[in-house]
């Protein structure tokens, strides 16, 4: 199985494993970068993925539940409609990500980084909150 760039169809991960979920943690246990990746609705429910590269992945609509993100570098990912209820978000780099109507009940954003992050519409019910980061002088956090 592969794993392409939305943009370009570029394979920026190959694997002999079948399911999407074994192949992108084996991806990120191995450092791959997966920055523009194409994952839309993938099942990564409860998947490690501690410090993975997705810069501006997308993961519209991607199940992330429970999933360990921690330190994850995200900037510009698209994560509109995606399902991370649960999700440990610690010290994620989420800056500029499009986060519109995802589910962030009960994730863990402690320390995160969310400047400039469309979060209009995200459910953040039960939300650790704690510490994040979005106010510098020049980015604000999106939030309706």
């Amino acid at each position: 199985m592969e794993i392409k760039k939305r943009v370009t169809g570029e394979v920026l991960y190959t694997s002999t494993k079948e399911r999407v979920k074994e192949v992108v943690i084996e991806a990120v246990e191995k450092d791959a970068d997966l920055g523009g990746a194409d994952l839309e609705g993938a099942d990564l429910e409860g998947a490690y993925l501690r410090g993975a590269y997705l810069r501006g992945a997308y993961l519209e609509g991607a199940d992330l539940e429970g999933a360990d993100l921690r330190g994850a570098y995200l900037r510009g990912a698209d994560l509109e409609g995606a399902d991370l209820e649960g999700a440990d978000l610690r010290g994620a780099d989420l800056e500029g990500a499009y986060l519109r109507g995802a589910d962030l009940r009960g994730a863990d954003l402690e320390g995160a980084y969310l400047r400039g992050a469309d979060l209009e519409g995200a459910d953040l019910r039960g939300a650790d909150l704690e510490e994040i980061k979005i106010t510098e002088k020049e980015g604000v956090c999106y939030a309706r």
